[in-house]
């Protein structure tokens, strides 16, 4: 086993908790069985434990999973419709790798790009190689370290936007987290906007 590895295996185990089996459809086995291929290529790959697990759409819808995240028993909430969450989809070349499970290297809030309008944070994202996070990477992030929404800032997740222009985003709203949006022409002092180094699937090993 490698550190990677382990640190995946415990954020697998994290969300079989939260009861993602169940919104999945499937058993905690057979929902930890869909992950085997990803664990069993990080066993032979080091990538550090700073990465983070995502579960694919298809697999895990995003309007159930805000719910279960939670900041000091305090549970995580929208006032979006479920129609409007499921209209949030990749940009084009940000699509996730193919698999049930995902890898993202090097999450970060975005705390470098805070107080930017989205075209502009995108822009500067691009100029620095960082790629912008989707919506159910950001989901991811607050899953498993809610407490990055106290200790750093909330963030857009430039990586995804519905027809209209909305970009999704998380922070912190009545001493939990919120899934939210902004509109392409805002920008807020205390929104970063969240992006990775690099996403793997077990076929990209």
């Amino acid at each position: 086993m490698s550190d990677s590895s382990d640190a995946i295996n415990d954020q697998l185990e994290r969300i079989v908790a939260l009861g993602y089996p169940d919104v999945a459809d499937l058993t905690a086995n057979a929902f930890r069985a869909l992950a085997r291929p990803l664990l069993k290529a990080l066993e032979k790959t080091e990538l550090g434990t700073d990465i983070l697990l995502v579960p694919n759409r298809e697999l895990v819808s995003p309007e159930s999973l805000i719910s279960r995240t939670s900041i000091n028993r305090r549970a995580g909430f929208t006032t979006m419709p479920a129609r409007d969450i499921v209209s949030f989809l990749p940009l084009n070349g940000l699509e996730p790798p193919e698999g049930p499970f995902y890898l993202v290297v090097e999450p970060h809030t975005g705390t470098c790009y805070t107080n930017r309008e989205p075209d502009a944070a995108y822009r500067l994202l691009e100029t620095n190689s960082h790629l912008p996070l989707t919506l159910e990477e950001g989901l991811a992030i607050a899953t498993q370290h809610p407490e990055w929404l106290e200790v750093k800032n909330g963030f857009n997740l430039l990586g995804s936007r519905s027809a209209d222009g909305r970009v999704p985003s998380i922070w912190m709203s009545q001493s939990a987290p919120r899934l939210g949006f902004i509109w392409p022409n805002s920008r807020h002092t205390w929104l970063g906007n969240a992006f990775c180094i690099d996403r793997a699937g077990a076929a990209l090993f």
